[in-house]
């Protein structure tokens, strides 16, 4: 398939931009032009996919599925309405790209790095999982704590029209549509620098579509059991919350670095008992178990708070706007212009409305 004229134009923008300021990470902004560029070389109208005899029936089907929610996502949850994930890609792995989360072996702070465009994140991301091990290694080396995972989606916050792609077709129904909600929410609303602001928000414009989306298409067994899912994951990312809550009294004390790395030793193990009893509590649910047994550091819970940490304070926020999504995101964008101090002070302001 050919190149849009206007992709490649913009990709040359940015190229030249590159060059222009001579950057000295114009390599990994050129890792991910080359990947992006290689999955919108690749993508095909999701129409043509169902149509095709030679696709395989679950394919169709989940495609199918997928397409219904993108429309559900516009009209319903009043999210973008352009050509992103009209298109599908079959991206021939399991992960479309692999981050890369550090900390420092005593703080459960994340490091961030700044670029063009998005500003600064807590996390890099790599089309290639060798790139993404090789950087890993690099702050491994410097004494940070650092995770590798794998990514199943991500947004170009309307750069480009984002293609659906094969690693976004999840079994479950509930993963499948919210990951399509989460990442129109990057579209909708995005804040150069604070990646918490922006994952919460996403996330919560899962959630509350998911709930939605079940509702409307009246599947009440699908939704008892996602119900289910996120009672359970709650309860799991609460011994999760207790370990940062452990370990950031532990980082604020007075003790020495052999004494905190041995408490520390004792805070993943600690976290690791609990998760066994709470596993009994759920029939033996395997569903957290890889994650559990990477062999868990700083960067694993740095990782786990940016995404969840705003998210109850984005569900009152909606509650307030009596769940208009117009008055929501108003309410959000209003958020985003304030100074990052202001926005936190307000956020919590909502998670205690929220308690």
């Amino acid at each position: 398939m050919e190149n849009k004229p206007g992709m490649t134009k913009s990709l040359l923008i940015i190229v030249a931009s590159l060059l222009l300021q001579g950057c000295s990470s114009a390599g990994y902004y050129w890792e991910k032009i080359q990947g992006h560029a290689e999955l919108l070389n690749k993508q095909q109208p999701v129409q043509e996919v169902i149509d095709n005899p030679q696709t395989d029936s679950s394919v169709k089907a989940f495609l199918t599925n997928a397409q219904q929610a993108r429309d559900f996502a516009s009209k319903v949850l009043m999210l973008p309405d352009n050509n992103s994930y009209r298109n599908y890609v079959n991206v021939g792995r399991d992960y479309v790209v692999w981050t890369v989360v550090a900390a420092p072996p005593y703080s459960i702070k994340p490091k961030e790095w700044c670029f063009l465009i998005v500003g600064c994140v807590s996390y890099r991301g790599y089309f290639s999982k060798q790139a993404a091990d090789k950087f890993a290694a690099t702050l491994k080396a410097q004494g940070m704590d650092v995770h590798v995972s794998g990514t199943k989606a991500y947004s170009t916050l309307g750069w480009f029209d984002d293609p659906l792609l094969s690693t976004m077709l999840y079994k479950s129904e509930a993963y499948r549509v919210g990951i399509i909600f989460h990442e129109l929410a990057h579209q909708e609303i995005y804040v150069e620098n604070d990646t918490a602001f922006n994952e919460a928000f996403a996330t919560s414009v899962e959630l509350e579509g998911i709930k939605a989306w079940f509702k409307q298409t009246d599947k009440p067994l699908k939704f008892k059991k996602y119900l289910m899912a996120k009672k359970r994951d709650k309860e799991f990312k609460s011994i999760l919350k207790n370990t940062r809550k452990e370990l950031t009294e532990l980082y604020e004390s007075k003790q020495s670095p052999q004494q905190m790395q041995n408490a520390k030793v004792r805070t993943f193990l600690r976290l690791q008992s609990s998760y066994i009893i709470f596993k009994r509590k759920w029939n033996n649910y395997s569903g957290y178990d890889k994650w559990m047994l990477q062999g868990l550091n700083n960067a694993y819970l740095a990782l786990v708070a940016t995404y969840n940490n705003w998210v109850p304070a984005f569900q009152r926020l909606f509650e307030k706007a009596n769940s208009d999504y117009k008055v929501f995101y108003s309410e959000v964008e209003r958020l985003s212009s304030l100074d990052k101090m202001q926005r936190k002070k307000q956020l919590e302001e909502l998670m205690s409305e929220r308690d």
